[in-house]
């Protein structure tokens, strides 16, 4: 391959037969959009999507929030359901969160931190926000102190 092509093809994921760059804009909220977090524990929450998007093959590109929801930029292989995905987030996040804050178990009788519902659009495809216009949007949250 060229050098010219290397650079080309930055930033998408190479396999055996395919090249792909799959980026997905992701939305949770919190149960009843209440008020839970503070920045540490947005930081909390990015540290445990981290984790989570490693073991599932996956790459955060961009994560912030506010006090009831959180916005990530996700970059993901073609074989992961988004679905899948989701709830290997919201669970991972939600059980490490209530882990390190035993303040939250309170909040809810079932322990829920999450909405079930969730928003996910895909980034940087023709007609919508390229992937630098979702960064900066999600690096423009209100992160609470």
């Amino acid at each position: 391959m060229s050098a010219h092509n290397k650079d080309l093809l930055k930033g998408y994921l190479r396999k055996r037969h395919s090249v792909t760059k799959l980026v997905v804009h992701l939305v949770f909220t919190t149960k009843y959009r209440r008020k839970l977090f503070d920045g540490y524990m947005i930081k909390q929450l990015r540290e445990s999507f981290e984790s989570a998007c490693e073991k599932l093959e996956c790459q955060l590109l961009e994560m912030d929030g506010e006090k009831d929801h959180a916005h990530l930029l996700v970059a993901y292989p073609p074989k992961l359901a988004i679905s899948v995905m989701v709830n290997n987030l919201k669970s991972t996040s939600s059980r490490r969160l209530r882990m390190l804050n035993t303040h939250l178990t309170a909040q809810s009788k079932a322990g829920l931190m999450w909405s079930r519902s969730y928003f996910a659009c895909s980034a940087g495809g023709a007609g919508g926000a390229t992937i630098e216009t979702l960064k900066d949007y999600v690096n423009s949250q209100s992160t609470p102190d």
